[in-house]
Parts: C-alpha cells; structure tokens; sequence
C-alpha cells in the first residue's frame, strides 16, 4: 500500500458511496486505476465490506452492555467454543478474547434490561465451560466510529 491507497482508504471510511470518480479526483487519479486500486485493496482483504451505521437507539437497542467472561480453563477447545457460539447471537456485536483477569470481553445490544436478563439466561449461562460473567451498562456513549486513524 501507498500514500494514495491509504487517501483511499481514508476517503472510504467517511463515506462508502462515493464514486470512483469522486475519489480518483480527491487523491490525483483518473476513475479507472482508481477503481482498480479499489478493487484490488478488496481483494487483498484490506476492504472487507461496506455497511451502513445505523443509529442503535433510533432502532429500539439503546442498551449497550459490556460484558467480561472468564471461562472455567483456556484450553484450546474451550476458547473456539465460546467463540464459535457467541459469533451466532445477534446480540453481541463485538467480541474479544482478551488477557488478564477475563478471557473474554463483549458488546452486547439489547432493547433493555429485560432483553439482556433474556439473553444472559437463555445464551450465555448455557455455554459449557463458562465461569464467570460480569456485566457493565453503559450510561452514554462518548465516541464511537468505525474509522482507523490511518
């Protein structure tokens, strides 16, 4: 990757439905090898997608959660379990395996407090292996952005 890839990458990240040609101008290149810049940043991987931000709250999941789990052992077979199950819950937008004290550290979106006794109860105390779950409400969201400082 190069200067006018990472121009690219930046002009993407602020707004995915601009054209070829609006980027090729922005960064000095004609639409054509602008797009096929694209087209190969996607195909090596560095582009994985394009999605729309949708605003949480003004769909009804205003509840973000974070929730820490620590599992009974971190054996191999255990950590792509607890993985492998939590990437299929809606719910849990965002999923980490961590170090230190938790194994794993997630963002859960719910409706409200209900919702997530709903979810606690019905998915994630029934994950074998688990030990301890500990859940943190966020009261507000400060800053969120799906943007890499490149």
């Amino acid at each position: 990757m190069d200067q006018i890839d990472i121009k690219i990458l930046r002009l993407l990240q602020r707004d995915a439905h601009m054209t070829a040609e609006a980027i090729g101008k922005a960064v000095g290149l004609s639409p054509s090898p602008c797009l096929r810049r694209i087209r190969m940043l996607e195909k090596a991987g560095v582009l994985r997608g394009y999605v729309a931000l949708v605003d949480q709250k003004r769909v009804g999941l205003p509840v973000s959660v974070f929730v820490s789990v620590k599992l009974e052992r971190q054996r191999e077979d255990q950590l792509d379990a607890f993985g492998e199950a939590v990437s299929k819950w809606p719910e849990v937008v965002e999923a980490y395996l961590m170090t230190g004290q938790q194994d794993f550290l997630l963002r859960v979106v719910v409706s409200d407090l209900d919702a997530y006794e709903r979810f606690l109860r019905s998915k994630l105390t029934r994950v074998e292996g688990v030990s301890s779950i500990e859940s943190s409400f966020a009261l507000s969201q400060l800053k969120h952005t799906g943007m890499l400082p490149l």
